[in-house]
């Protein structure tokens, strides 16, 4: 029942996004961007909303794994793959959005999307099912 109520709580998220987080490219990538410029931002701010969902999702996904599972091990590993993958993404991220010129917006596209979907739950839970049996 908590795996459902938590499953649900990552629909949440992504249904009340525009409500909960700053991020103009939402609207960005849904239109024909391969040869636009990216729409007006606030960098800061939008730097912020993207971590500020990255760990909210981690902890519902971190919970996630616990009921799943019940390892502090699996925790601990996910904890550490999780921070990794948050700097690595992040800094990339950032990059991409300052340097990359208009039309060239799949390598965010794709590095924006790690970072707001619990893309990465996906990976680690048929993982560490396998890796128990």
């Amino acid at each position: 029942m908590l795996f459902v109520f938590l499953a649900i709580g990552l629909v949440l998220i992504r249904i009340f996004e525009d409500t909960l987080f700053y991020d103009p490219l939402i609207l960005f990538f849904k239109t024909d961007h391969t040869t636009e410029g990216l729409p007006a931002y606030e960098t800061a701010k939008l730097l912020l909303h993207t971590a500020f969902r990255f760990l909210l999702n981690t902890s519902v996904s971190l919970a996630v794994l616990w009921v799943a599972f019940r390892d502090s091990e699996v925790i601990k590993v996910s904890v550490l793959l999780y921070a990794i993958a948050f700097v690595l993404l992040f800094g990339l991220f950032w990059c991409v959005l300052s340097f990359f010129e208009a039309g060239n917006h799949m390598a965010l596209f794709y590095t924006r999307r790690f970072l707001i979907q619990p893309l990465i739950l996906l990976v680690l839970l048929p993982a560490f099912y396998f890796k128990k049996g």
